[in-house]
This record gives C-alpha cells, sequence and structure tokens, in this order.
C-alpha cells in the first residue's frame, strides 16, 4: 500500500503536455498504482501527435484516444447553441461546455477497464477541477478522484522541471509560446504569462485560428446556413455533419478576422481571471440561429427562453451540465426549437459578421400584409388608440393620484 492510500488502478485526462506528464509518473510514484492515460479528440489536431507512445514512455499502462468531434458537436455544442448560451455576455463557453464530455468518456473508460479512481490536471484555482469532478460523481458517486494539484507540493515551473528530470520526463529547452491554451473545434484559449496584466494587448502571435481584422480579405464574403430545429444542417447549400459544419465555419470566420474575444471573466471559485478567445465558427453560427430564430419564433416564447440563457449558460460555465435543472431547462429550449427552420445569410468581412437577410419556407411568422408600411387591408390602425389606452392605465391613475398631492 502506498502512503496516499489504495488505489489499484487510475484513468488520467491526459494531454501528452508536462503538466499531465508529471501526473501520470507521480500517480505511479504516490499511489502505486496503473495508470490508464486518455486524450479526448476534440479537434485539436496535430496536439494529440505520438500521445500514446509519450504516455507508455512515462509509465501509462494503456493509453486510449478517441475521437469524439462529432458527439462533441452534436450532443454538447449545438444543444448549447440552441439557448444562444454566452457566459457574462462574451464567452462562447468553449472550454467549459468541452469538460462534460471528456469527463463522460474518462469515467466509462474506467468502468470498462475496472478502475477505481480518476485523475485530472485542473488547478485548485480554476473552474475546470469543478466541472470534471461533477461529472465524475454524476456517473459514479463512490469513484475515487484524485487531483494533484491540490494534493502535491510542486508550486512552480521550477518544482515542475525538476522533478521532470529527476524522473527522466523530456522539459522542453524552450517554449515557443509562455501562455498556456486549449484548443477544440469550438475554439481556442489562451490564458497566463502577459495577459495577467489586464491593460497588455494581446500579442498578434498569439493568436492560431483568426487572422488579423485588417489583414483580412477587402472583399466581403456572403454564406448562408441553414437550420433544421434549431440545429445547423447545411453550409452554401451543402449539407454537412456537425464537426464538418462548425469546421467549415471555422475557415471562413478565420480567413475574415471574426471570433476574437479579449474578456476578464468570473471563475466560480470566487476570482477573476483573465482570457483571450477565439471563436470563429461558434461566432457565425449564433448570428446565423438567431436571424432564423427572429422569423420563426413566437415573440413571447423567444423571450422567455432568452431570460433563461444567462443562467443556462452560468450552469454550463460552473460545470452542471448534467444537473437535473439544466436537464429540464433544456427540455424547454430544445421544445422552443421545433420551428427554428429556415436559412440565414450572413455576410463576413474584417473581424466583423452580420446578418443580412433570413428566411424560412415552413415556419415564417413574418406577413407583408401585416407588416408593411404601405396601404393595406388587413390591420385597422386605430384600434391601436385602445391598445395604447389600456397599457397606460396604470400610468394614468398613477398621474391622477399626483396631481391630488
Amino acid at each position: 500500500m502506498s502512503r496516499k492510500g489504495t488505489v489499484k488502478k487510475a484513468v488520467l485526462a491526459y494531454s501528452g503536455g508536462l503538466d499531465t506528464s508529471i501526473i501520470l509518473k507521480w500517480l505511479v510514484e504516490e499511489y502505486g498504482c496503473e495508470v490508464i492515460a486518455f486524450s479526448a479528440d476534440l479537434g485539436q489536431g496535430e496536439e494529440l501527435d505520438h500521445i500514446p507512445e509519450k504516455a507508455k514512455k512515462t509509465g501509462a499502462s494503456k493509453c486510449f484516444i478517441e475521437d469524439l468531434r462529432e458527439e462533441f458537436i452534436r450532443d454538447f455544442v449545438f444543444p448549447m447553441f440552441r439557448a444562444n448560451a454566452i457566459y457574462e455576455g462574451r464567452y462562447f463557453l468553449g472550454t467549459s461546455i468541452a469538460r462534460p464530455l471528456i469527463a463522460k468518456k474518462q469515467m466509462e473508460i474506467a468502468k470498462a477497464e475496472g478502475a477505481d479512481a480518476v485523475s485530472h490536471g485542473a488547478t485548485g484555482k480554476g473552474n475546470d477541477q469543478v466541472r470534471f469532478e461533477l461529472a465524475y460523481y454524476h456517473f459514479d458517486p463512490a469513484i475515487r478522484v484524485i487531483a494533484p494539484w491540490r494534493e502535491w507540493d510542486m508550486n512552480s515551473r521550477t518544482a515542475l522541471e525538476e522533478y521532470a528530470k529527476k524522473h527522466g520526463i523530456p522539459v522542453p529547452t524552450s517554449k515557443k509560446f509562455p501562455w498556456s491554451s486549449d484548443r477544440n473545434l469550438l475554439h481556442i484559449s489562451f490564458e497566463g504569462d502577459i495577459l495577467e496584466n489586464p491593460w497588455s494587448e494581446a500579442p498578434e502571435e498569439m493568436y492560431a485560428l483568426t487572422k488579423r481584422p485588417e489583414d483580412a480579405p477587402d472583399t466581403a464574403e456572403y454564406v448562408e446556413i441553414e437550420f433544421k430545429n434549431g440545429d445547423a444542417v447545411a453550409v452554401n447549400g451543402e449539407k454537412l455533419s456537425p464537426a464538418l459544419l462548425l469546421a467549415k465555419l471555422n475557415v471562413l470566420g478565420g480567413k475574415h478576422g471574426i471570433g476574437r474575444v479579449d474578456l476578464m471573466e468570473n471563475r466560480y471559485v470566487g476570482m477573476k481571471s483573465r482570457g483571450v478567445y477565439e471563436t470563429p465558427g461558434g461566432t457565425i453560427l449564433e448570428e446565423a440561429h438567431r436571424a432564423v430564430e427572429s422569423i420563426t419564433m413566437d415573440r413571447e416564447v423567444m423571450h422567455l427562453r432568452d431570460s433563461l440563457m444567462p443562467r443556462y449558460a452560468e450552469m454550463i460555465y460552473n460545470g452542471y451540465w448534467f444537473a437535473p435543472e439544466r436537464l429540464v431547462m433544456q427540455t424547454l429550449i430544445d421544445a422552443t426549437q421545433k420551428t427554428v427552420n429556415g436559412i440565414a445569410r450572413i455576410k463576413l468581412y474584417k473581424g466583423h459578421c452580420r446578418v443580412v437577410g433570413r428566411q424560412s419556407a415552413t415556419d415564417s411568422l413574418f406577413n407583408v400584409d401585416f407588416a408593411t408600411f404601405e396601404a393595406d387591408q388587413v390591420y385597422n390602425q386605430a384600434d391601436a388608440e385602445g391598445f395604447i389606452k389600456l397599457n397606460a392605465l396604470r400610468m394614468r391613475i398613477a398621474a391622477i393620484q399626483r396631481a391630488k398631492k
């Protein structure tokens, strides 16, 4: 038995970077357990190269790489976008929405492999520890969770590098970029280093998915996105799977410098932190989705759904994807999307995307006979007088009472 207690087998959420490589070795050394490495392919591309080789060299008994791209967009990103969920008015929740899926698959592997523990590389200061662990306990309330950053005494980059050298873990001699990043099909995020000064502009070399808007094409580009029941199904008439569709929008948005956000956000654990995000495809998708909603959704249904959006976004940010209140709210949101069928036309130009057209052959609530500024035979404008007087009644009564004083 190790001094940390009895753990026979642990599944580690493994990125292949220095931190999780150290965690892998640390688990073997400190817990004396078998460690299975797991990496989720969410669209981070070349970052997954050589993962199995690195994991096994560091002590993993097995390494799983799961292609979760379609599931990620279909079952996590698209349901979130039906709500137009944006945290604190700016953040498209790209990292937040990925964590419950990673945890779900990690727990599936733990069950299949007979593991009695799971582990992650999230720090004790951030949101990810909450997101991972709430999901773990949803699937197995008795699972042992090992969070090394909350246990070990390595609290600096130097300490990590010394541990790595001691155990033969390769340490980069020079790091091309000093900030940390997290990438998937929905976005890429950046934190740390120069970004910890909220007055300093993010350096241009940081951006990975988008052109500098000033360098984007001088000619605008138009894109048409078709929706069915609130989900995007085609771009410029081409039917695409969820992951391929978002990947295509990422290319279009990146070309035109769309989707850059620099914000100070409120972490769930209580502190403010600065993040820089690139969400090119998601920015276009949200604009297009709202455009189709604007012509197909009933006013009061839309306003009710919009009133729930801040709470819904907060639940995702804080890690409550599998919580009963999120599931109940999702049922209502999905019901609002049954009529969201149509096409949006979006104009892309130098960092901006805006709707310039929308149509729905089956569910449009726009009727030119009622809305026209020209002569019509269906709307009696004189009826508005009574409507206004009835709605003004409480204000008229208040005015009468003030006049008596």
